[in-house]
């Protein structure tokens, strides 16, 4: 369970529309406001401005709301307080022109298979046109393209990138809307439809949709369905300005083409990464950005164990350059004084014995000692047991996140230590099983634990040596600085 946090006014509105999830509540007691969370179980003191938007929201989660301060509202829905609605998809004469934009360099038998795939779409043909900018292909790219009845583009060169290839079509490109989705991807026949009416928000830049694996042959294609680091999961997402480092995935993102060219589009020379640069910038400047878990395309993941790695690889030297970029948004973690002390206690207790079990207990319980004083100034009625299970829970949590950043960014290290102190391997193994353990269990592949967990590990020691590679090439360890906080704080400032 959280802290009891106390703010000030609360400026409101959002990108999004929200109503309160099913388990939260406002409870009033002695004077003050209270929103509370029963699972997880969480409390945020809150003023009456807050209630009474929270109100009027829950009461008419279409409504719009002020838009003074988008951020509250997205942290609330963030922390689960909040739960999104949307409105019924926009129809008729107010949909929007879309320009689909497909680079593409020798993958002819994958472009005709998205461009048959984008035939089928559900939505007006009128307002569609189809770009395909080939960068340099050896192959029949183009005239597949062309017989397909797309648009095709040179890029100007060979091999300049994906980026620069988006770019050329962008700038050539007619519609209100520029929808990105790379040749190696079909679209489902909802794509357009299911995103182009979040754009009916005039705050919404950006919105990214689902992507889903397209393969399920290996058992690489099969990790990659639930892991892929393109698929953004299952629960949607908003938000404007801010330092987190939210982003949305280049082979499925639809972008407002006003706000793409007062970006400045993408970064020709990243090969990498670019799609992160492109949202944050575009977040930089105001304007929101959205996930929906809809939209579906399909992707074809490099399925082998060494385009796998490789590719992993790639990905974990953008780092480098993204913190030169953009040095504000640093990974944030919130660890709880109490929580970590417990954790450190189980840490070294293989060492320590018994003395270590009974310092575990006795700070557990001085913690949920302090908790219930705090409750009980405000006299809400929560039950000892369950303020245990939310602070087991908490731990729990913190484990996990603790463990996949020792994972994913000191793998390689760790092992080539253990390999001169062995009794390094013992808490190397702990952290790769927590972590991969839970998420095994929430993601659920369809592979052995074994298989899935081996993947795991090649997945992030290839991610892990990209980042410290990237890291040298750039002559900047920025990549590894990590904001921790004691408890999660709500930004209100307006």
């Amino acid at each position: 369970m959280e802290d009891i946090l106390r703010r000030g006014d609360y400026p409101c509105g959002s990108a999004m529309k929200y109503r309160l999830s099913p388990n939260t509540r406002i409870e009033e007691r002695n004077g003050d406001i209270y929103l509370i969370s029963d699972a997880p179980v969480a409390i945020l003191q809150i003023n009456n401005a807050l209630k009474e938007l929270l109100q009027s929201i829950d009461s008419n989660p279409l409504s719009e709301p002020a838009r003074h301060n988008d951020k509250i509202l997205e942290q609330l829905a963030e922390r689960g307080f909040l739960q999104s609605v949307r409105d019924t998809p926009i129809t008729g004469i107010s949909l929007p022109t879309v320009s689909i934009i497909i680079p593409v360099k020798d993958r002819a038998e994958e472009l005709q298979r998205s461009l048959l795939s984008l035939a089928l779409l559900n939505y007006p043909a009128e307002l569609i046109e189809t770009i395909v900018v080939d960068d340099g292909s050896s192959d029949d790219s183009a005239e597949i393209a062309r017989k397909c009845g797309a648009r095709v583009l040179s890029s100007g060169g060979v091999g300049l990138g994906p980026a620069s290839a988006r770019n050329v079509g962008a700038r050539a490109a007619s519609g209100e809307i520029l929808a990105f989705i790379d040749s190696d991807c079909t679209a489902s026949e909802g794509w357009l439809k299911e995103l182009v009416p979040s754009f009916s928000d005039s705050f919404t830049a950006a919105v990214g949709g689902f992507v889903d694996g397209m393969c399920r042959d290996s058992s690489v294609d099969r990790y990659e369905s639930v892991m892929s680091s393109l698929s953004l999961g299952n629960r949607e997402r908003s938000s404007g300005d801010g330092d987190d480092t939210f982003y949305l995935p280049s082979c499925n993102l639809l972008v407002r083409r006003i706000d793409f060219m007062a970006a400045g589009g993408f970064r020709d020379q990243m090969h990498v990464g670019e799609d992160v640069d492109l949202t944050w910038r575009l977040r930089d400047k105001g304007r929101s950005i959205s996930y929906l878990p809809a939209g579906r395309i399909y992707h074809a993941h490099r399925s082998s164990i060494r385009s796998f790695m490789s590719r992993r690889f790639d990905y974990g030297t953008s780092e480098g350059i993204l913190q030169q970029l953009h040095p504000k948004r640093r990974k944030q973690m919130v660890v709880p004084p109490m929580l970590a002390l417990i954790l450190a206690f189980a840490l070294i207790s293989p060492l320590a014995g018994w003395y270590c079990l009974a310092a575990i207990i006795a700070v557990f319980l001085l913690d949920l000692f302090r908790v219930q004083q705090r409750l009980n100034k405000t006299s809400l009625s929560i039950s000892f047991s369950t303020i245990a299970a939310g602070r087991l829970r908490a731990i729990g949590s913190l484990a996990y996140y603790l463990s996949f950043h020792v994972v994913r960014y000191y793998s390689l290290p760790l092992i080539a230590f253990a390999l001169w102190i062995p009794w390094l391997w013992l808490p190397y193994l702990c952290t790769t099983l927590i972590s991969s353990g839970v998420d095994f269990k929430l993601k659920k592949p369809n592979l052995s634990f074994v298989a899935f967990y081996i993947i795991y590990l090649m997945e992030h020691i290839s991610y892990g040596t990209g980042v410290f590679w990237g890291c040298i090439s750039r002559g900047s360890f920025r990549s590894y600085r990590v904001v921790l906080m004691n408890r999660m704080e709500l930004n209100t400032q307006s």
